[in-house]
């Protein structure tokens, strides 16, 4: 496994990012201050600094779905703009890239979704820059992408939605998972990775954590989502067993 002082974090201020830094004791992890990832100069300035670094993991990003229909230019910024920036220094530096995507890059109609399922057509902004960002992504020679859906410790809302399907779970339960496979990403022979849990109803999800969450619709909000986002995770799940056996 890779030493967590080998590897790069971005977004450890975010939800997974700050889970993935309590995880990963040692890794290198500039803040946002330090290193914004609109701003090449000072992702080339953290890179330098951090000569033992052998992997970039990349979790930071705009993830307010609703928002980034009100907040277009600061969300294609992040998401798109900064993973380019990064993409390129990654790529002069002959690092390898871990990049973590999500379900959203699917068109949610039928669900349980491989990796090698073409992605979209999308169903709004967010996903359409996340969507660009796995491109970008994909042009380091070293790369692997983590498709992967998660949700805060605790179940936010008043509401869930009953017709909404998705593998997602809170992020205390995902985060190890994709801390795993950060640390042993040069034992996947794959370039893409889907890593959540078992098809579930978004207010199934919910009830988990909060029993007195009430049933919703996706009718009942003004941003367009999927049926059925759920992810097929039996690569990750074999890839578990097979380290386990040895």
């Amino acid at each position: 496994m890779i030493d967590p002082r080998h590897i790069f974090l971005t977004g450890s201020q975010g939800r997974l990012g700050g889970e993935l830094l309590g995880l990963l004791p040692g890794v290198v992890a500039p803040s946002l201050e330090r290193m914004d990832l609109t701003r090449p100069e000072q992702i080339d300035a953290a890179l330098d600094a951090a000569p033992d670094v052998r992997v970039v993991a990349h979790a930071a990003a705009y993830t307010d779905v609703a928002g980034a229909e009100k907040n277009r230019a600061s969300c294609w910024a992040v998401n798109v703009d900064g993973t380019r920036n990064l993409v390129r220094a990654v790529s002069q530096r002959g690092l390898r890239l871990v990049h973590i995507s999500t379900d959203y890059v699917f068109a949610g109609t039928t669900g349980g979704y491989r990796e090698d399922d073409p992605p979209g057509p999308v169903r709004n902004y967010y996903s359409l820059t996340k969507l660009v960002a796995e491109q970008l992504a994909r042009l380091v020679p070293h790369h692997l992408v983590l498709r992967t859906s998660f949700r805060p410790r605790e179940w936010p809302y008043d509401n869930a939605f009953t017709d909404l399907f998705t593998s997602q779970d809170y992020v205390d339960v995902i985060a190890p998972q994709i801390a795993l496979a950060i640390q042993r990403c040069d034992e996947i022979p794959y370039t893409v990775l889907h890593i959540a849990t078992e098809r579930k109803s978004i207010y199934e999800l919910a009830s988990r954590r909060r029993p007195d969450v009430r049933p919703s619709r996706k009718a009942d909000v003004a941003v367009a989502l999927p049926d059925d986002i759920s992810l097929d995770c039996s690569r990750w799940r074999e890839l578990k067993q097979r380290w386990e056996s040895r």
